[in-house]
């Protein structure tokens, strides 16, 4: 059994966060508007979600980490998102977030976007996730539904996931328009939570959308890299870089600041309809960028399979 390490975050009222956001990105933003409003139905387009919406009993999990895929990976650090949502004492909860395939189901590396209603006494998963790889015969992005050739729920190494009873309800909206800022979206997002919060962690997730512009984005090679990769510099040359068009549907997960479990403070990992997916970094058009996101603050932190030896490289 994995070591689960449990913290309770900061929660602040919908109102008030909405107050913080809007201030700190009209700061960054040509125009920037955030507002306490109905969860859309998410099981419609352009998200095609497995539930409604991001709420009810909203928790964040970090689980494994970069250490297990660098300097060396660690092949046999695979885990299971029904297992997961036992671990967060959620069974049956609606994950979205950021994470790495499991290498021994698919049989090479790759990106995995997961979108999973998870299993309850009732109910079988339903898994909406996608994956993200390096296409073989071109080079390119191949983005596939995880659904379309695999049955489980597992994944490889690491992923931060946001998670909940997947039930409407009240949410942030957040419009940003027009980068002015050098930091992205959700680096704004998190840098906004810490500097007004400070010592308290608030952590975020939900969904979002680039509705207009164009973004750089990683897919991880299908290769382990045979050489350690001791540097940031070794896993960028390592990593390969593309730049996608949107609309691009992105589920960040955001903690403001690490109350000691070694997190990884914001991953956020994107699927489109028209095939473009992966690890989101920035947007590549800043004047031209739309953002819509749906947010929600989690009300704890679950820390899942700790790495005993850890460091800081390759956690963009």
């Amino acid at each position: 059994m994995a070591k689960v390490e449990r913290f309770a975050f900061h929660v602040p009222s919908l109102e008030e966060l909405a107050g913080v956001l809007q201030k700190g990105l009209k700061e960054n933003f040509a125009d920037a508007q955030v507002s306490v409003v109905d969860c859309p139905d998410l099981t419609q387009e352009p998200f095609n979600f497995p539930a409604k919406g991001i709420c009810g009993k909203p928790r964040i999990a970090d689980v494994g980490g970069v250490p297990y895929l660098i300097p060396v990976v660690q092949k046999e650090k695979v885990y299971d998102l029904n297992a997961v949502a036992k671990d967060i004492e959620l069974p049956g909860a609606f994950i979205l977030g950021a994470g790495a395939v499991s290498s021994k189901i698919l049989g090479v590396n790759a990106e995995l976007i997961p979108i999973v209603q998870t299993k309850s006494e009732k109910k079988p998963a339903v898994n909406g996730s996608y994956i993200a790889q390096i296409n073989p015969a071109d080079k390119g992005c191949l983005l596939e539904k995880y659904s379309s050739k695999y049955t489980d729920c597992e994944f490889g190494l690491l992923a931060n996931l946001y998670a909940s009873e997947g039930q409407p309800g009240k949410v942030i909206e957040v419009k940003a328009n027009g980068r002015t800022g050098e930091l992205n979206f959700v680096s704004y997002l998190r840098q906004i939570l810490e500097k007004h919060y400070g010592e308290k962690p608030v952590g975020m997730g939900g969904t979002f959308i680039i509705q207009k512009g164009k973004a750089k984005i990683h897919i991880m090679p299908p290769e382990f890299s045979a050489c350690p990769l001791n540097t940031d510099e070794d896993v960028n040359n390592w990593l390969k870089f593309f730049e996608m068009k949107a609309p691009l549907i992105c589920q960040p997960v955001i903690v403001s600041r690490d109350p000691g479990f070694d997190l990884r403070l914001e991953h956020t990992h994107c699927f489109s309809h028209h095939g473009d997916g992966g690890h989101y970094h920035q947007d590549t058009s800043p004047d031209s960028v739309h953002y819509l996101g749906y947010l929600l603050p989690a009300e704890l932190l679950f820390r899942i399979d700790r790495p005993q030896e850890t460091h800081l490289v390759g956690r963009d």
